[in-house]
């Protein structure tokens, strides 16, 4: 599980000791523009609302608005907690000074955010051997779960509905991860890339690269 916490500290645990516990490292970056677009690969997300509430609720509406980006965590220190709102787009705040057992909970729960729904056929994108649930928000092959990031599901399940079609890299950034994103199309390649390591060697070839154009997933053939 990847954890990006936008602090200005440069340790997490400086924030949240908490942290050192978890099972995985939490990632801090600066929380300017050029660091936004690290929220693409993460699963959770923290920021570091302790000195101004005000920064942290932009930030916040920021990447929960046309950034669409996964579950975000505030870290408050006391006087915040009255001071945050719904509208603020945050999934869930810890305290600064919580305990390890309540922030891996917390973690947890957060993993566990998107409820789990009966499927039904309409839900379902079958291509081969890959199965997309996109009520669950899951992705199978050969019956396991791969594990993606947000936007790795997204852009699977993309490139699955559209199977056999030629997308370039625009049509994917726009349908994708919006208008409105502000990074560039290295942003597509790099989640490719990742994709197929994903899904390995024996079927990295589902995603194929058409040279100057961009990107289509074929089913394999028999």
């Amino acid at each position: 599980m990847r954890i990006i916490m936008f602090t200005r500290e440069t340790t997490a645990t400086s924030v949240l000791p908490a942290a050192a516990l978890l099972d995985s490292e939490v990632e801090c970056l600066a929380p300017i523009p050029s660091s936004y677009v690290a929220v693409d690969s993460a699963d959770v997300v923290m920021i570091d609302a302790r000195g101004d509430l005000t920064r942290a609720r932009a930030l916040c509406q920021l990447f929960t608005g046309p950034m669409d980006c996964p579950p975000i965590i505030l870290i408050l220190e006391e006087g915040g907690v009255a001071v945050v709102q719904s509208d603020w787009g945050a999934a869930d705040f810890v305290m600064a000074d919580a305990g390890p057992a309540e922030l891996s909970a917390r973690m947890r729960l957060l993993r566990a955010h998107v409820p789990v729904v009966e499927s039904v056929d309409g839900d379902l994108i079958e291509v081969g051997d890959l199965v997309i649930d996109t009520t669950a928000y899951t992705a199978r092959l050969r019956g396991a779960i791969l594990d993606l990031t947000y936007k790795e599901f997204q852009l699977l399940k993309y490139l699955a509905a559209n199977h056999g079609r030629v997308l370039t890299r625009q049509n994917l950034l726009d349908e994708v991860w919006g208008e409105d994103y502000i990074g560039g199309s290295r942003t597509v390649d790099v989640h490719i890339r990742r994709l197929r390591a994903k899904l390995g060697t024996e079927h990295d070839n589902l995603i194929g690269t058409v040279r100057n154009v961009g990107y289509r997933l074929d089913a394999p053939q028999e």
